[in-house]
């Protein structure tokens, strides 16, 4: 398993950006939780999924299966 940013430096720059303005939650979903603090639960639950590969739900991460 590997988790990286996203290839795309826009994607990523735009994301940063929405995380510094909303103090690290993600800038994708509404509510300002713990469980939306970057890296978000959601994702932190797929990372553990051993079946999950893709993006997080404001495509910041990937996981990838390859080791």
């Amino acid at each position: 398993m590997k988790i990286s940013y996203n290839p795309d430096s826009e994607v990523v720059k735009t994301i940063k950006e929405g995380l510094e303005r909303t103090g690290g939650y993600c800038p994708c979903k509404l509510e300002r939780t713990e469980e939306n603090k970057c890296m978000c639960d959601e994702f932190k639950a797929q990372i553990k999924d051993p079946e999950f590969e893709g993006y997080c739900h404001c495509m910041l991460y990937y996981k990838s299966l390859e080791k």
